[in-house]
């Protein structure tokens, strides 16, 4: 705006903005069980705008 000094900065930023393509792999876990990290994504994908789901790879 043409009212505020320069030099100031554009202040703090109110929210982050990412965008996200199908298929794309999100969390990776390792070292606890599949029940644990079943909840966990669980939780996780609750606070989140988007459809997820889990993906289990054996090596």
């Amino acid at each position: 705006p043409t009212e505020t000094r320069m030099g100031s900065g554009k202040g703090s930023p109110e929210y982050w903005v990412s965008v996200v393509k199908p298929g794309r792999i999100l969390y990776e876990m390792g070292g606890v069980s599949e029940t644990v990290a079943r909840a966990a994504i669980s939780i996780a994908a609750s606070k989140m705008p988007i459809r997820s789901q889990f993906i289990r790879l054996e090596i």
